[in-house]
């Protein structure tokens, strides 16, 4: 992460570390690692495997605390629809943290900023970054912000498929028909993946990159659906 980069993400996350090492820890994947043994890089499994905790513990009293009705099972079955790969992913896509992961040539060729995995344990990463960083209250102030909001009130997530949200926002804002465009197809059969546009109208408003169709055109989506949110 470039010292400008590692600036701009605490400013748009409204965070400073005291431990910059941390934070630039948690946006350091294994494949950036593997490919500058010379230097001190940490990668951030061990922060993920951390976050991973923090987050279990953070959601899970989040949902006790407003959801002072439900069974120990009913919040059980919230918390895994909340602390899930592809809701992490999605928490990480609308705070743009792909942009600023360090990733290795081949993974940043694969399109690793844009795969649901890596989103989701990058997530975790900070998360687990915060933890050692400020504290539990911390991470309670930083998913209050960003996360919590985003908890409906059966527990669920407001956010759940960008392609629906999206529909939404441009029928409201009579913006013209949604068309997913397949734009590229590479690797060989058993490791396709798929670059997908989204236009709206006849302007393109994002790009999308999956293993499956379906994953590309969410990941178009989520960039379509924050372009028109900013």
């Amino acid at each position: 992460m470039k010292h400008d980069s590692f600036e701009e993400l605490q400013q748009h996350l409204q965070l400073r570390f005291r431990t910059p090492r941390l934070l630039r820890q948690a946006f350091t994947h294994t494949s950036y690692v593997n490919e500058h043994r010379q230097t001190s890089l940490e990668h951030n499994e061990r922060l993920e495997f951390l976050g991973d905790a923090v987050l279990q513990l953070t959601v899970s009293e989040f949902l006790y605390r407003t959801f002072p009705e439900r069974p120990e099972g009913q919040l059980t079955r919230m918390r895994a629809s909340i602390v899930c790969e592809p809701s992490l992913a999605r928490f990480a896509e609308m705070l743009e943290l792909g942009t600023h992961v360090l990733l290795g040539r081949g993974e940043e060729q694969l399109g690793g900023r844009q795969r649901q995995a890596l989103l989701a344990d990058l997530f975790e990463s900070l998360v687990g970054a915060i933890y050692l960083d400020q504290g539990l209250e911390a991470v309670r102030s930083f998913l209050a912000s960003y996360i919590f909001p985003h908890i409906d009130s059966n527990g669920g997530l407001l956010v759940k498929d960008f392609k629906s949200t999206l529909q939404e926002k441009a029928q409201h804002a009579g913006m013209g028909p949604i068309e997913y465009r397949i734009v590229e197809e590479r690797g060989p059969a058993h490791d396709r993946e798929f670059v997908i546009e989204v236009l709206i109208g006849e302007t393109a408003y994002g790009t999308g990159i999956g293993r499956t169709k379906k994953e590309a055109e969410q990941q178009a989506a989520a960039e379509a659906w924050r372009k028109l949110a900013d």
